[in-house]
């Protein structure tokens, strides 16, 4: 071990609890969980990244009791049903061989989350959720004396399951932080009023779990500062921390910030640096000093969890999405492999915003086996005992992952890329303002082909004929999507926009591969897709100085990148750019002009609008005539990625990975 990354893979105590490292996943949400029972999905995932080396791991949040389910799913994990505590032994007996310590953190979303079932949430106050938009109905003495009740049972339910710990959720707006803020608490009884008073059901709580789980057991608390006015800020959350500490009820401290009325300040994207969240949470561990306080904030590499080690602002990092893509983070930088580590691109796609259509649960746009680590990990790809020749064209993110996986099983394999650089369309998506990020997992698959003895051959173009006289076993075809301009919209496939053939009208491939284009000084983005690709080139045009609309067919801006948590951080940007920015939404584009567009919109009827330059956003279309030919010549073909249905990132790097492992 290199004395750089002393203090990382230094053990640490929380009571009487020995944490082998300093390096934490934080609960998150996983959508593995089926209520009490703990499925094989979700212990296959953790059991992936305590064999990785991690060294704490807090379970997702388990509600507490039936009125509330995370994300109104009443499939959430349920820690209010003696039935979890199965599923809690045999997760344990699978990590536990590692080393990595197991806490689970217990929750109970007040008026964000109702029990799922059409009855109305409860809440601390009635103030209603900007997640539900139901008015709450206020608790009672008795209710809240019931729910105290629900955390100790709970908690005794996590001792019975052989876990080491319980945290209790404070922080992002939940239950705990309704009481604690004054935005959310208007009651004028003993929970409200005073910081005392607001934070007497905590008190409460952490006293009930304490004597729950005995004297030995590890209790801690997860706190934040929330986002608006009246919220809970640091300096009184830095006092509740200190009493806790005080009356001996919490043994460590983990440190978050924003909620649901600021949730992109939460799970920071891509434009967001490492620690973006020390200027608040710092804030509060360099006030609370007497127990081990845990932080999180973007962290993707040990070097910057040391650093934040070292600067005393923390004495544990959680590094949530960086375990999503790398589940073996610790152990391969711990053996001197850093460069073999999947690089986590901030994306929030596969994690967060679940929108690529490949599962309805958390994911990873990078690491397809993320979620799937009890059927797809890497140690079930084994290495083939009958050699194949692979012969894949094109070398963009699905390309690169169907040779990395083929050549994992022991392939003699051969990429073929036309163009002089691997990346596909990530070359040009790169070169977008705050995006730059997202070309680092190609970076990273690059490196694992040299690394596996991959024969890459760039700037190499192939035919049909080239393919043949290969004589592969197996072919996959990678060759990707190209922009449709044909003026055929989404919402109107009738219908035909007059004028694309016009020289200001192009793509954001041709807008983004070419700094030098002149591009007049207004602009109309066409969105027929709601993707961040919206959001990447109306970034680009405000820097280039142009005023810009957007006209979408779509409710509202880049709709599905939204999901993301994305697009208000961008939306922000955009305000400072010093341009004009306008959404033109429940609209179609119906003629173009040198210098204008007609505008047809639910709202206006049709308006004329300026543009010097317009970006159509539209259906792609697949490159698909080289699998055509091979096909009528009899050769059996792979296509994945956008070659076989032009979409997105993460289910070309997934259908690539399937191809690649598939060979036998």
């Amino acid at each position: 071990m290199s004395s750089e990354l002393e203090r990382t893979f230094e053990p640490i105590a929380i009571r009487k609890t020995i944490i082998p490292n300093r390096v934490a996943i934080a609960a998150h949400e996983t959508r593995f969980a089926n209520g009490p029972v703990i499925t094989d999905a979700l212990v296959a995932y953790h059991t992936e990244r305590a064999k990785g080396g991690v060294g704490l791991i807090i379970l997702e949040a388990a509600t507490v009791h039936p009125s509330s389910t995370v994300s109104n799913n009443p499939a959430c994990l349920a820690a209010y049903d003696d039935r979890i505590i199965e599923g809690y032994q045999r997760l344990m007996a699978a990590v536990r061989p590692y080393g990595t310590r197991v806490f689970q953190q217990l929750w109970h979303g007040g008026h964000h989350f109702g029990p799922g079932d059409g009855r109305p949430p409860r809440g601390v106050s009635a103030v209603t959720s900007p997640i539900l938009g139901v008015p709450p109905v206020p608790l009672e003495r008795e209710d809240i004396a019931e729910l105290v009740s629900a955390y100790a049972d709970a908690a005794r339910r996590v001792v019975a399951g052989g876990l080491d710990g319980v945290e209790i959720a404070a922080a992002h707006s939940y239950l705990i932080q309704q009481f604690l803020s004054p935005m959310t608490n208007t009651r004028d009884d003993e929970y409200g009023g005073s910081l005392e008073n607001r934070a007497r059901f905590l008190v409460e709580v952490l006293r009930a779990v304490r004597d729950a789980v005995g004297p030995d057991m590890a209790v801690g608390v997860r706190v934040g500062a929330g986002a608006g006015k009246g919220a809970v800020r640091e300096p009184e959350l830095s006092e509740v921390a200190n009493s806790l500490v005080d009356h001996g009820l919490i043994d460590y401290l983990n440190v978050s910030q924003g909620d649901f009325f600021g949730p992109h300040i939460a799970i920071g994207g891509m434009e967001t640096k490492a620690g973006y969240q020390l200027p608040s949470s710092g804030q509060i561990t360099a006030s609370v000093t007497r127990v081990p306080r845990l932080v999180t904030g973007r962290f993707r590499a040990l070097d910057e969890v040391e650093e934040v080690l070292r600067s005393g602002a923390a004495d544990i990092v959680s590094m949530v999405r960086a375990h999503l893509a790398a589940p073996d983070i610790v152990e391969k930088t711990r053996t001197g492999r850093r460069g073999e580590i999947r690089p986590c691109i901030g994306c929030n796609q596969g994690c967060l915003g679940v929108i690529s259509g490949t599962d309805t649960r958390t994911g990873c746009v990078v690491n397809p086996i993320a979620g799937f680590d009890d059927v797809l990990s890497e140690d079930q790809i084994g290495r083939t005992t009958n050699p194949r020749k692979v012969v894949v064209i094109g070398g963009g993110p699905a390309g690169l992952e169907a040779a990395r996986t083929a050549a994992l099983r022991g392939h003699e394999v051969v990429l073929y890329e036309a163009a002089p650089r691997l990346g596909g369309a990530l070359n040009f998506a790169r070169r977008a303002p705050n995006l730059g990020g997202i070309f680092d997992v190609v970076t990273w698959q690059e490196a694992e082909l040299g690394r596996l003895g991959v024969d890459v051959r760039k700037s190499s173009p192939i035919d049909a004929a080239g393919v043949l006289r290969q004589e592969a076993d197996f072919v996959i075809v990678a060759t990707g999507s190209v922009p449709d301009k044909s003026g055929v919209l989404i919402s109107a496939p009738g219908e035909r926009v007059a004028g694309v053939e016009e020289s200001h009208v192009i793509s954001s491939v041709e807008l983004l591969g070419d700094d030098k284009r002149e591009l007049g000084r207004t602009a109309v983005v066409y969105d027929d897709v709601g993707h961040y690709e919206s959001v990447a080139v109306v970034e680009y045009l405000l820097v280039r100085g142009l005023d810009v609309t957007v006209v979408t067919r779509f409710s509202s801006f880049a709709p599905v990148a939204d999901r993301t948590l994305r697009t208000v951080p961008a939306r922000k940007r955009f305000a400072e750019s010093g341009r004009r920015f306008d959404v033109r939404p429940n609209a179609l584009l119906t003629r173009i002009s040198p210098g204008s567009c007609v505008v047809h919109s639910v709202d206006h009827g049709e308006t004329e609008v300026a543009a010097d330059t317009v970006v159509l956003l539209t259906h792609r279309t697949a490159c698909d005539d080289l699998s055509v030919e091979l096909r009528a010549a009899g050769k059996a073909v792979s296509r994945v990625g956008d070659a076989l249905s032009p979409r997105d990132l993460q289910t070309a790097i997934r259908e690539g990975h399937l191809a690649g492992r598939g060979i036998l």
